[in-house]
């Protein structure tokens, strides 16, 4: 996470400050080539020359300083803004009066507005206007009126990096509050992986314990009680309580009570592939879901997906069959359809049950009770596919689950 936020900052800031060091550079060779043409016309330009000796070594070992805001600190700022107004005033001294009221340029001549760009770039748009007023300032005292050409110069650099400053300040706050979306993104991703983690272990076994007890009565009775409002505790805890959290070690991915678990741990073993690396036999992981009221139909060759992939897709058909024993009974039927296409893997798990009411799913969802809503289409998300119901009361449910062969971002799945 901090080395994603690290490269956003580098993509707003950084191509800046580049730009800025090798605008330092060509305007550095601007003002001397400039001088260079023009010396015959200088009275005394032996001043000059001092100051463009200072003015190129300083430009030269100071490019570390303009490299990122961290460097450019408030003493180099000062320096760097003294030499340029020096030079700007040190122009009379060097130059003939004629020249100068013919509008010459001074002797940093554009190499000044680095200087201005720098504070902009360092603190904002205020600084920005503090450095450009102070080398108005120099411009006005080295002209020794104001003119129409001074004037004119003055307020473009002045405009331009106010305007650079407010471009920059705004650049930042994008990028802070970028970063805290990125932060609560992934805080929120943490705590599904959890939800799902809990809903197909520990929620399952309390809700197993409470059917228990209260068929067994007496003491049984009174621990499923327990049970059941440990449940209900936990399940709001998970629905909104938790903001960070990690996935329990040596947890198997689709885990939930009772058969489902074991047959789990079995597909995780197995997982279709000898190259840890390689890809992953869907078919391997769906496999041990089979039974006798369980029905598999499967393509005869390899289902090949990412291996974390296909644990997941076999983990959200897990949490589908429990649905079909927790809300169908555990005479029900259900079938699973795998089919092979080209660009996604589909799943299909349908049972001959009850069906859901219109409006179940969303209910189920407030109450906290998270198996749809994390479980399953969670885990799609997080692979780009979609998880879709379609049931009609009286004729059983079906579930589609869509995985894309190639995992995208969470967030551009299609949701339906």
């Amino acid at each position: 996470m901090a080395r994603r936020e690290q490269d956003l900052r580098m993509s707003v800031e950084l191509p800046m400050w580049r730009a800025l060091t090798g605008y330092r550079l060509l305007t550095m060779l601007y003002a001397v080539a400039l001088f260079a043409t023009g010396y015959g016309g200088f009275a005394h330009p032996e001043p000059a020359i001092a100051y463009f000796a200072v003015m190129c070594v300083w430009t030269l070992a100071t490019l570390p300083k303009v490299a990122d805001a961290a460097h450019c600190t408030k003493p180099f700022l000062a320096a760097d803004l003294a030499i340029a107004v020096g030079g700007i005033l040190l122009t009379p001294l060097t130059d003939t009066h004629q020249r100068i009221l013919d509008g010459g340029p001074t002797l940093p001549s554009i190499w000044t507005a680095g200087s201005v760009l720098a504070f902009a770039l360092k603190g904002g748009w205020r600084w920005a206007a503090l450095a450009s007023t102070v080398v108005a300032a120099a411009n006005l005292v080295e002209r020794g009126a104001p003119a129409r050409d001074t004037v004119h110069n003055v307020i473009l650099v002045w405009v331009a990096a106010i305007a650079i400053g407010y471009v920059v300040e705004v650049a930042r706050a994008s990028e802070r509050t970028l970063a805290r979306a990125l932060e609560i993104e992934a805080a929120t991703r943490e705590r599904e992986r959890l939800a799902r983690d809990i809903h197909d272990g520990v929620l399952q076994v309390l809700a197993m314990v409470q059917r228990r007890g209260d068929v067994l009565g007496g003491e049984a009775a009174e621990l499923g009680r327990l049970a059941g409002e440990q449940e209900a505790a936990l399940r709001t805890l998970v629905s909104g309580g938790l903001t960070r959290a990690a996935t329990p070690a040596g947890r198997v991915p689709g885990q939930a009570s009772g058969e489902t678990g074991a047959h789990t741990r079995e597909a995780a073993d197995a997982d279709g592939s000898a190259d840890p690396d390689g890809p992953a036999d869907l078919r391997a992981l769906l496999a041990p879901y089979a039974g006798a009221r369980v029905s598999l139909a499967e393509p005869g060759a390899p289902v090949p997906l990412p291996p974390a992939a296909a644990r997941e897709l076999a983990a959200a058909v897990g949490a589908a069959l429990d649905n079909v024993r927790e809300h169908a009974g555990e005479r029900a039927r259900a079938w699973i359809l795998v089919e092979d296409e080209p660009d996604a893997v589909i799943v299909t798990v349908r049972d001959d049950g009850p069906g859901i009411p219109e409006g179940r799913l969303a209910e189920a969802e407030r109450e906290g009770r998270l198996g749809a809503a994390l479980s399953i289409r969670g885990r799609l998300r997080d692979l780009g596919g979609t998880a879709a119901w379609v049931s009609v009361p009286g004729q059983g449910t079906e579930v589609e689950l869509k995985a894309p062969r190639a995992t995208a971002p969470r967030g551009k799945a299609e949701q339906r």
